[in-house]
């Protein structure tokens, strides 16, 4: 008997958010993407992955967090440009940077950064094959 595996697609969640962002804040941005259901994974920048508000998401949802390393931030290509996160973290934005990054080059970005009503995090999904 021969039995077909079907790949499922990674869709990763990628936040960018400042030191005062809670989780509702993380949550905010979340929702504005429309996909917070479809997520398999989360990523943010390597020194923001164990800050409560993104442990908070992790928990909440059963989701790991990829922590995503400068020089890979740096390298994504990002749709929008933030010019604080041009400056602070040499990328268009985190979230997208972060999400895509946590995929790889087979990354497809299916929603552009999202800010949140406090404008304290965004976020951007990204999707491709399981790796």
């Amino acid at each position: 008997m021969i039995v077909a595996l079907q790949k499922r697609a990674v869709v990763v969640a990628g936040f960018g958010f400042t030191s005062q962002a809670t989780a509702d804040s993380l949550r905010n941005a979340l929702a504005k993407t429309g996909m917070a259901e479809d997520i398999t994974l989360l990523a943010t920048p390597a020194d923001k992955a164990m800050q409560d508000a993104i442990l908070a998401i992790s928990k909440d949802r059963r989701l790991l967090i990829k922590a995503i390393y400068p020089s890979k931030l740096e390298a994504a290509r990002t749709r929008t440009q933030s010019r604080i996160s041009r400056l602070m973290r040499r990328t268009g934005s985190v979230a997208e940077a972060a999400a895509l990054a946590a995929i790889g080059p087979r990354a497809t970005l299916v929603v552009t950064r999202q800010i949140s009503d406090d404008r304290m995090a965004t976020c951007a999904i990204a999707k491709g094959p399981d790796t």
